[in-house]
């Protein structure tokens, strides 16, 4: 298993890199390798916190589900204008199409418009703060379709989750996701990251690259409920099992609502979209995350395991060798029954036409 991991790090350039497995609820494997930080040669360790990006979006899914289940909200709630859970918070007045947005719309990434191209509303000037972007967005990018009649994976649709999120529960974003899910979960350390090298958290790693823009150019608290959390690999997995569907681990949440959070939206591309997850026929369950500097991603298979798979650089394959990775360190345990099937949905993997953010 090191083995292969060290393979990877080398092929793909990667610094540091921690990987979490857990099978029937239990941990089975934990271990990091290589550099948190290359110049003070400080050695990776499974405690070591990293940016997240896109795999905050389940985050985001598990928190809805919860005030779901609270009767706080409902997926069919509509989510601007009158009687909108957010109203006119962010405008005088929308759209058409706007107005006809619902929670369930932005779970699915079917708002109609907002994708993840080089127009990304999230990658707009940094200088921005998070309201000043939604305003700007909802103003001056009008949505292409009717809601409901197109799949566009969308950081944006993300980030106004995390405002429904404010808005119902009356505390910011990050704090009630930590309160009432992370710490049910037994995730402790979790938080949203800095977007400078001075604003680096206690235990977080540096990330690497080339990239424009590098990574410590990105507003990446802006980014919070689709993709600025920071966690260890641990941390993925101890919230992926408490909501998995399985019965090793406790849930977070009733098995009628996880079924409704993973089940397959209809005009998704193959492997398709549910509700925060990208779903296949076997079934696992999954979400992968890139940014300048940083490769993620968390898995849920059928066969009862979990795993999150962390590294502190990226290139154009970083993400697809990620995958291939955890499932040849599964697979290397027979008993554990990994047989490859792969995750393998990586929207944005073309760095020309796309945000920095997959």
């Amino acid at each position: 298993m090191a083995q292969y991991a060290r393979l990877f790090m080398s092929r793909y350039q990667v610094p540091g890199l921690s990987v979490a497995i857990a099978r029937h609820g239990q941990f089975v494997y934990r271990k990091a390798f290589g550099f948190a930080d290359q110049a003070a040669g400080q050695p990776a360790t499974p405690e070591n916190l990293f940016r997240i990006a896109s795999v905050s979006k389940p985050v985001t899914s598990v928190t809805i589900f919860t005030l779901v289940e609270k009767n706080r909200l409902a997926l069919s709630d509509r989510v601007f204008g009158n009687g909108g859970v957010l109203g006119f918070d962010y405008g005088d007045n929308y759209s058409a199409r706007v107005e006809k947005i619902t929670v369930e719309h932005l779970l699915t990434h079917t708002a109609g418009g907002w994708t993840n191209d080089a127009d990304d509303p999230m990658f707009f000037d940094p200088r921005m703060s998070q309201r000043e972007v939604i305003k700007w967005t909802l103003r001056e990018v009008p949505l292409q379709y009717e809601p409901g009649q197109h799949y566009a994976y969308s950081n944006f649709g993300y980030c106004i989750l995390g405002r429904v999120v404010e808005k119902v529960s009356g505390q910011t974003y990050e704090q009630f996701v930590q309160e009432t899910v992370l710490a049910k979960c037994g995730v402790t350390d979790m938080r949203i990251g800095g977007n400078t090298l001075t604003q680096r958290a206690p235990g977080e790693v540096i990330y690497y690259g080339k990239e424009v823009p590098n990574p410590y150019e990105m507003n990446v608290r802006r980014m919070d409920s689709h993709g600025g959390w920071i966690a260890t690999a641990s941390d993925l997995v101890q919230l992926a099992m408490h909501v998995d569907g399985f019965s090793y681990t406790p849930s977070i949440l009733a098995d009628s609502t996880i079924q409704t959070m993973t089940a397959p939206c209809t005009i998704s591309p193959i492997p398709q979209y549910a509700k925060g997850w990208f779903v296949n026929d076997v079934p696992n369950w999954w979400h992968s995350g890139s940014l300048p500097g940083t490769t993620s991603i968390m898995v849920r298979t059928a066969s009862g395991l979990c795993w999150a798979a962390l590294a502190n650089a990226r290139t154009p394959d970083t993400l697809a060798g990620l995958d291939r990775l955890m499932w040849d360190l599964a697979g290397a345990v027979p008993a554990w029954r990994a047989n490859w099937s792969g995750s393998g949905n990586f929207p944005g993997l073309t760095p020309l036409r796309k945000s920095p953010m997959y």
